[in-house]
């Protein structure tokens, strides 16, 4: 049994800890606890509940305004790890300095990073995007659709990166990637990094950016993308996603070939 005297003591450490880390304990509640009370009094997921209140209040035909209404879903209604708009600007301005032909998304979530690609692409180009999970998939194809990108310019292909990416040139047509934008699980993306590089899948000074570096974080990515030779690496800084208190980052990388 504690006696109160050490309880007292570690009061205000513990009061310490809830006030500097009290953001990350909301984006707990928020992301995590209010989600899944929510599906189970609801019986629909939140990325099922995003795309209803997308059906209710955005404009068809208008990507602007759909990514809009995402950003008001997220900030007064349901956490959704989407890229947001404060890093959705970074991703913005280099796609339109590359201006790329063919570019890759890892990690199609509920489609808001698509569709913020899609908007942004020149005449004549194509995105490939890739979600390993069929739920998701399920909302993002509808939310594409909904923003007015069709097949010819946005192909959802639903399954495993790891099983795709050695499929995308033969079974899907891409070549080589101009741009990439990954946005899928941390872990994965040192691996379908070096699975892009082993199939010869990245053109020669192609853009690859990362979403989440620095939180929940890619250490072992960026250590990777410093250090191997094959590319320049710096990172965007930037808050997480609808959370301007907690620090996080886009990694940019310019392929300059291999060694």
């Amino acid at each position: 049994m504690v006696s109160p005297a050490i309880a007292l003591a570690f009061l205000p450490f513990l009061v310490t800890l809830l006030i500097r880390y009290r953001h990350y304990l909301v984006l707990l509640y928020r992301a995590v606890l209010v989600a899944w009370l929510r599906d189970r009094l609801t019986g629909t997921t939140r990325e099922q509940r995003a795309f209803q209140y997308l059906l209710a209040h955005a404009i068809p035909g208008d990507p602007h305004h759909i990514l809009q209404t995402f950003d008001q879903w997220c900030y007064h209604c349901e956490h959704l790890s989407c890229v947001g708009p404060a890093k959705g600007r970074i991703v913005e301005r280099l796609l339109l300095e590359r201006a790329p032909l063919w570019v890759l998304e890892l990690g199609t979530y509920c489609g808001y990073g698509t569709v913020l690609l899609a908007q942004g692409l020149p005449p004549g180009a194509r995105l490939y995007t890739v979600e390993g999970n069929p739920q998701h998939a399920a909302v993002a194809e509808k939310v594409i659709r909904l923003a007015g990108f069709d097949e010819h310019t946005v192909e959802l292909i639903v399954g495993p990166s790891e099983e795709v990416i050695p499929q995308l040139r033969e079974k899907h047509g891409l070549m080589k990637a101009d741009f990439v934008f990954m946005d899928h699980w941390k872990r994965c993306y040192l691996r379908d990094l070096r699975l892009l590089e082993s199939h010869q899948l990245l053109a020669e000074g192609a853009t690859i950016l990362a979403d989440n570096v620095l939180f929940p974080g890619a250490p072992h990515f960026l250590q990777y993308a410093k250090t191997c030779g094959r590319y320049r690496c710096k990172v965007h800084r930037a808050s997480l996603e609808y959370f301007r208190a907690i620090p996080d980052g886009v990694a940019e990388l310019r392929y300059t070939g291999a060694r």
